[in-house]
């Protein structure tokens, strides 16, 4: 997909008496009010990127658009219209002009100064010449606010204009004229710009790298101590921020890359392509709506740039670490270590962090916010004492009516804060509506009856049934289906007569068509006739028919409701058909619509054409049971209000039921965390104590160790890294092996060698049996280490008397042991 022709546009193309003349005629005052500040901001020089020098001037150019927005915002009413009159259709019957063009005497005097025309002046152009009032005639009506909008998204237009003639990548060139040409026809039209396209609508991949930071956080630091692990959610922030703020490489340059292959440069161009429209273009075009990167992207980028983008964080880091306050210098030290970390759940396919329904637990989930909130409201504090002494915090000329971006902190805990997923509130909703249906006590809908309830409650009976059957070359196919293929053939050629029976004919038993029959006394009574295209994500329907005596009675909304569902469970969430004018009016009622969404070359050339017929669409909703509907009230709704509907509705079950589904939820949960595990042996093997922290589950279940003061003797206390820990332990294990000392204690005594030893010796002990102990992770801190390895060695003194060999060696490799301990910063004693 290329950057700027596989955008679909949706306004014509702009003349070059129109747009571009315009731009050009304004381009001297907007180099003077914005100096180069759309090129560096068009042309990617991101504050996370680059010197403190190009972040300054990054800052500078955004700050020198608003203030030239403001400035055009304050001018008087008649140097406004001015303006808007050069991006202006002129309103006299019949005239084709796009704006008008100032008279050749003042072409070089600017609106946005001291010039403003009289409504008067003629048009310079050959093909209008009607005076400045005819463009102006639609504007004199409408609100200043609306006013300001408008004057807005010229400026920014005018930014792109430059930034395209300035900008020497192809591909980002086609980018700005796309979105160049859509701000033209949204001030033509006075609507807001709306981009639709093959793009796709953001966010582009779930979990978003947000999300999938935050959990990170918890799956490799939750075990921190309170101020560690504070330490590495803002060493995630920092990344997030970098990311938002980080620039991306054009196409083009890297195709040098000889790593990568043509499916991964197609997938880099497209993700590219939607990053400058939607994260990076608005940032300095606040016409179009922005979005984080790190909001709407997710894997599929992070590893196609982790790499380079991971080398210049680090450079940055390095060069940057004398401007960070002491207390902060921890984050560019952690952070190498964060990066890699990431790095290694990127590569890995089943990294749980991506997992779209990994969700921490909720203790983790509250701590994080409510640490965001004390954050929030100290933040909150300063900023209103900042308000009392009458400090602006705002960027200067910023537009009073603009809703300030909420911070990045707000967003991770706002995605945290989703705590169950949706398919655990309608499995415990299933569950709930399951114990009702006894008595029938539970309505979802308003008692009406309809059409829709008689055809439900005669599926419940099993009086009609509904199947999906096709023809098939590759597998033998059962007599019950070729002979409701034939009675469907049957009715699709009666109910259609201007259809060629050899057509119908071909398409229900083509092997690549499938029938959705309505089954009636094992006779087919209706059905549709459908044709997935799963790769493009539509269904087209070919025939729908319902026989004539079978009629009025709501089979055929039935029938299209399963066809949804059966689309919704295979992923594919649009229909396509070409209706004829009998029957658009049921497609209709069916939440069909004539406005279709995808665009064109998602579908032309897949699906079949035909004359005097109209091409209707219709968008599923993913969450919605489509045969759970009544269809009496839904047949007056087109798709949006049908939607709308199942949300109001479904909202009040929820509410109606919570206490049932509260409980199921907690039966559902508790069955989850209830897991019985072996009981502890350490007590009976002499340990008077142990601590709390080392009971199996209870880290699971979201106990966290109380703060405890760190002690410079004990680097390797028992709330740091499990994993460190353990590689510290099995090394000083591997050295007490290889002591000269340790042949009596390698293996466990046998009582075929000794055999009283355990009539003596309750609890034996050996370092075989420590070695699978530490490969089970059963050493959770240094005491249990250490009390298995002190057993050794009293149970050979208990056992043996002093004058032996093997007292000798218990002393010695005892002091051996201690020795390493120590030098691990194991041993306090």
């Amino acid at each position: 997909m290329s950057g700027g022709p596989a955008i679909t546009l949706k306004s014509q193309p702009i003349g070059s008496n129109s747009g571009n003349a315009a731009a050009a005629q304004q381009q001297q005052s907007a180099n003077d009010a914005a100096s180069g500040s759309s090129s560096q901001a068009a042309s990617g020089a991101a504050g996370s990127t680059g010197t403190p020098a190009q972040e300054g001037t990054r800052q500078n150019s955004l700050q020198r658009i608003q203030q030239r927005k403001q400035k055009v915002f304050n001018l008087p009413e008649a140097q406004k219209l001015a303006k808007l009159s050069m991006y202006s259709a002129c309103q006299f019957e019949g005239c084709r002009c796009t704006g008008w063009k100032t008279p050749q005497e003042n072409r070089h005097r600017d609106v946005e100064s001291s010039y403003c025309p009289e409504f008067t002046e003629e048009c310079r152009n050959a093909s209008c010449c009607h005076p400045l009032r005819s463009h102006i005639a639609h504007l004199t009506e409408i609100s200043r606010a609306s006013m300001d909008d408008l004057l807005g998204a010229i400026i920014d237009m005018e930014n792109l204009f430059m930034s395209m003639q300035r900008v020497e990548d192809e591909d980002t060139k086609k980018v700005y004229l796309y979105l160049f040409r859509l701000l033209r026809q949204c001030v033509l039209t006075r609507q807001q710009a709306v981009i639709r396209g093959p793009l796709g609508d953001p966010p582009f991949e779930s979990p978003c790298i947000t999300k999938a930071v935050s959990s990170l956080v918890f799956y490799k630091y939750s075990h921190l101590n309170q101020t560690e692990l504070q330490t590495m959610t803002e060493v995630a922030k920092t990344f997030l921020n970098f990311l938002n703020h980080y620039n991306f490489e054009s196409p083009s340059a890297r195709r040098a890359d000889s790593t990568q292959t043509h499916e991964d440069a197609s997938t880099y161009k497209i993700n590219y392509t939607r990053w400058l429209v939607f994260c990076h273009v608005p940032a300095f075009c606040n016409s179009l709506r922005q979005f984080e990167t790190s909001l709407v992207f997710g894997r599929t980028l992070l590893r196609t740039v982790f790499q380079s983008m991971s080398q210049q964080l680090k450079k940055k880091c390095v060069s940057e670490r004398d401007r960070f306050p002491e207390d902060k210098r921890s984050i560019i030290t952690q952070m190498p270590k964060f990066l890699e970390a990431l790095r290694g759940e990127l590569l890995k396919d089943d990294s749980p962090i991506w997992d779209p329904n990994y969700r921490p637990p909720n203790s983790f989930v509250m701590q994080q916010r409510k640490r965001h909130q004390e954050v929030n409201s100290m933040a909150a504090g300063a900023s209103s004492s900042n308000i009392v002494s009458g400090v602006k915090r705002s960027i200067a000329g910023e537009p009073q009516h603009k809703r300030p971006k909420k911070d990045t902190v707000d967003r991770v805990s706002s995605e945290n804060s989703d705590d169950l997923p949706t398919e655990v509130v309608l499995r415990a909703m299933n569950a709930v509506m399951e114990s009702k249906t006894t008595n029938k006590a539970e309505i979802l809908f308003p008692v009406n009856v309809s059409r829709d309830e008689n055809v439900k409650a005669e599926e419940q009976k099993r009086a009609i049934e509904f199947h999906v059957v096709g023809n098939s070359l590759t597998k033998p196919v059962d007599k019950q289906t070729i002979l409701w293929l034939l009675g469907l053939q049957l009715v699709f050629a009666h109910q259609l007569p201007e259809m060629p029976r050899e057509y119908i004919s071909q398409l229900v038993f083509d092997t690549k068509h499938k029938t959705l029959a309505l089954i009636k006394e094992n006779q087919p009574i209706g059905g549709i006739c459908f044709r997935p295209f799963p790769s493009q994500g539509f269904t087209e329907i070919v025939f729908c028919a319902v026989t004539m005596a079978e009629q009025v009675k709501g089979y055929g909304t039935h029938l299209m409701n399963h066809l949804k569902d059966y689309s919704i469970q295979r992923g594919i969430k649009h229909l396509l058909t070409f209706a004829d004018c009998d029957a658009i009016g049921y497609f209709k009622k069916q939440g069909f619509s004539k406005d279709i969404k995808l665009a064109r070359p998602v579908y032309a050339g897949y699906i079949k054409e035909y004359d005097s017929a109209t091409l209707m669409h219709c968008e599923l909703h993913p969450s919605i049971v489509n045969t759970q509907f009544i269809a009496g009230r839904l047949e007056k709704l087109n798709h949006a209000k049908y939607s709308f509907i199942f949300i109001l509705k479904f909202v009040r079950l929820v509410i109606r039921n919570q206490s049932e589904i509260l409980k199921e939820l907690i039966a559902q949960r508790h069955n989850e965390v209830q897991k019985v595990r072996a009981g502890l042996t350490c007590f009976k093997e002499g340990l008077p104590s142990i601590p709390v922290e080392s009971i199996p589950g209870l880290r699971e279940i979201g106990w966290k160790p109380q703060m405890r003061p760190a002690r410079a003797s004990r680097p390797l206390e028992e709330s740091s890294d499990p994993e460190k820990l353990a590689t510290s332990f099995a090394s000083v294990l591997q050295s007490v092996r290889q002591h000269t000392t340790a042949w009596p204690f390698l293996r466990p005594v046998t009582a075929a060698e000794v055999p009283d030893y355990y009539d003596h010796i309750k609890y034996p002990m050996d370092l075989k049996t420590m070695g699978e102990r530490l490969k089970r992770g059963y050493y959770q801190n240094r005491r249990l280490f250490m009390a298995d390895m002190a057993r050794i060695f009293s149970n050979c003194r208990f056992y043996n008397s002093p004058d032996t060999e093997y007292y000798r060696c218990a002393n010695s490799l005892e002091r051996y042991f201690q020795t390493k301990m120590r030098e691990l910063g194991l041993w306090d004693k």
